[in-house]
């Protein structure tokens, strides 16, 4: 049958249904394909934070929120065009996150009364049967039905047929978007091709699903997003975490230097660990210990004796490690310390984002002991972010804390990737014999960044003694003596506060140098914040944004950026903790804007509170 083709110039898509339904699986490969196409987009994955959550209820919802555009994307949207929910909890969930108006595909079987019971739903009540959606398209399919009628010439159990619903939804939004299918099925030959009737099964839900679209007379209609209008190039789609593996891996080639991972599995940083334990080829160590204790002084060990000492972690595994940073900062010492920030205190939300352990990586630690602080603000940003702390830990011979989140971490984008020769150099230097007039070796005599010199034991003349005690200055002897303590705790401060003679200065992201506002982000604030500042900019607004990498130390211009402005935000996924930090240096009063849900900040209430501080009337 003739459909009508409608050009559209973005969209929301959220899938959404079961732990158990494969919709982080659906979203991945919509977003590959999308992503091949040359279309721009950023996704926001969120699932629960149990293995195995109770089937149907509504902590066990799964979802996989996708934009895609012909214009330049920041984030994966406020509100969703599409919803599809497999079964009723999924739509209790979202449904308050879709357009008045939107679509929404729902598979009939996942609101059967055992399902409506378990999402909660008074007895007798059934939205998708009562007038409840009628601000809504709603479009009903039995997916898990079609499913198996699809599958019934294969041996598969029905629990394994029902598994393939997933490729099914997929093939039918295939269609639905005007849309190959091939990347999804060289992704099931790849994953399935020893198991053929695994792979046969699934390649048939797909064509199902699309086939479905193709002869229903239900959908009249198939949507069409262009080709972005970004610069030209190639590009891949990455996640957070894959970014950082590839950026420790570029670091660690650039450097010379062999890398040693040493680390515990946590949520949800160990994607990082499976990325990096595949390229043995590159001179990379992955050591996955007992305890996060373990990682961490494992890594030190390494650094010490010469390798790029990494640990990876989330704010429960920094708890833990903290002893050991004090170590790494008393030995002066190259070591990554990466957090994959996630929901706290405690265990906290594992597998929400936050951005709540700013402080910690601050001032949680024993004692006076500073160590730089870097921050990534989008998934592709972690790469250029964390080559570039990899830089300063083994140039300023120094541990540095590296902050993403799982915002970060999970989300996707486009990425206009760098070839080898555009990578800034890393050099790196190993002391490897006594200096002119040096009689013995002084393991903390310094040089003009107040670095010490870095030799590999077992190096002959430069035997040395490190510990957690307290160094005398030059000689590294252990030393109890008041005024060498104190000496040396200034030098440890002065060595990281020097580190601002050696990163650029802050430049504003968009908007006039001075201004009623200047909103002041890190982290994974980013995307919303560029967004909203460029809508009122767009409306003439002197509003201005700046985002922030380094972290500790700042930039040595900030504070004459911050002073230009009449008024300052400061967005945070914490309690305000940016916000403390920069009044405390600055003596500015600014004023913060704080969502601890789980979820990011969306541009739309940001909206709201630059509105206000312009003095602007709210649209209604």
């Amino acid at each position: 049958m003739m459909h009508k083709e409608e050009l559209l110039p973005e969209v929301v898509i959220k899938f959404a249904g079961d732990s158990g339904d494969g919709m982080q699986l659906t979203g991945t490969q919509f977003t590959n394909n999308t992503a091949l196409l040359g279309i721009d987009l950023a996704t926001f994955p969120d699932f629960p934070a149990e293995i195995r959550a109770p089937q149907g209820t509504i902590p066990g919802v799964s979802g996989y929120q996708l934009r895609f555009s012909s214009e330049p994307v920041f984030t994966p949207g406020d509100e969703c065009d599409v919803l599809v929910a497999m079964n009723a909890a999924a739509l209790k969930t979202n449904l308050k996150a879709l357009k008045k108006g939107g679509k929404i595909i729902v598979n009939t079987d996942g609101f059967d009364p055992k399902n409506l019971r378990l999402a909660n739903y008074p007895d007798g009540v059934n939205p998708i049967e009562d007038d409840s959606l009628s601000g809504y398209e709603v479009f009903k399919m039995d997916i898990t039905k079609m499913t198996r009628e699809a599958l019934k010439e294969f041996t598969l159990g029905t629990k394994e047929k029902d598994r393939a619903k997933n490729m099914f939804v997929l093939g039918f939004l295939y269609w639905m978007y005007n849309r190959d299918m091939d990347s999804s099925i060289q992704f099931l030959q790849d994953k399935f091709g020893k198991k053929p009737e695994l792979l046969n099964s699934n390649i048939k839900a797909l064509q199902a699903g699309y086939n479905y679209g193709d002869t229903t007379e239900t959908f009249t209609t198939r949507y069409k997003v262009d080709k972005a209008r970004i610069e030209a190039g190639t590009y891949r789609n990455i996640m957070g975490n894959q970014a950082l593996a590839y950026g420790l891996i570029a670091a660690a080639q650039k450097a010379d230097l062999p890398m040693f991972l040493g680390t515990y599995p946590i949520t949800p940083a160990s994607d990082i660990l499976h990325e990096l334990s595949r390229y043995k080829t590159f001179g990379i160590r992955t050591f996955q210990a007992e305890d996060e204790i373990a990682g961490i002084t494992s890594a030190i060990g390494a650094s010490y004796g010469g390798s790029l000492g990494v640990t990876t972690t989330s704010g429960p595994g920094m708890a833990l490690k903290t002893e050991a940073m004090g170590l790494a900062v008393m030995l002066e010492i190259p070591l990554l310390i990466i957090n994959i920030q996630r929901g706290g205190p405690s265990t906290g939300l594992p597998t929400k984002t936050e951005q709540s352990d700013l402080l910690q990586a601050y001032y949680g630690r024993n004692g006076e002991c500073p160590m730089p602080v870097l921050s990534a603000s989008t998934p592709s940003d972690c790469f250029a972010a964390v080559y570039e702390a990899v830089r300063i830990a083994v140039q300023h011979m120094t541990p540095v804390i590296f902050l993403s989140d799982g915002y970060i971490a999970n989300g996707a984008e486009p990425w206009k990737f760098p070839t080898s020769d555009q990578l800034a150099p890393i050099e790196t230097s190993f002391k490897t014999e006594l200096g002119h007039g040096e009689e013995k070796f002084m393991p903390y005599l310094r040089d003009e960044k107040l670095v010490r010199p870095w030799a590999i034991p077992g190096t002959p003349g430069l035997e040395h003694r490190v510990g957690g005690l307290e160094k005398q200055n030059i000689t590294g002897n252990i030393s109890y003596d008041p005024d060498n303590h104190q000496l040396m705790v200034k030098i440890r401060q002065e060595k990281v506060d020097k580190v601002a003679d050696y990163i650029p200065e802050q430049k504003l992201d968009s908007g006039p140098d001075k201004g009623k506002v200047l909103v002041l982000g890190w982290g994974s604030t980013y995307g919303a914040i560029k967004s909203a500042v460029k809508e009122l900019q767009e409306e003439g607004h002197a509003i201005s944004h700046a985002h922030l990498r380094y972290i500790r130390p700042f930039p040595k211009n900030l504070g004459t950026i911050l002073h230009n402005f009449e008024q300052v935000l400061i967005p945070e996924i914490n309690n305000g903790q940016l916000i403390k930090i920069i009044r405390d240096q600055y003596l500015v009063d600014a004023k913060g804007y704080n969502k601890i849900m789980g979820v990011p900040i969306t541009k739309t209430e940001l909206l709201v509170k630059l509105r206000e501080m312009l003095g602007l009337t709210i649209p209604a």
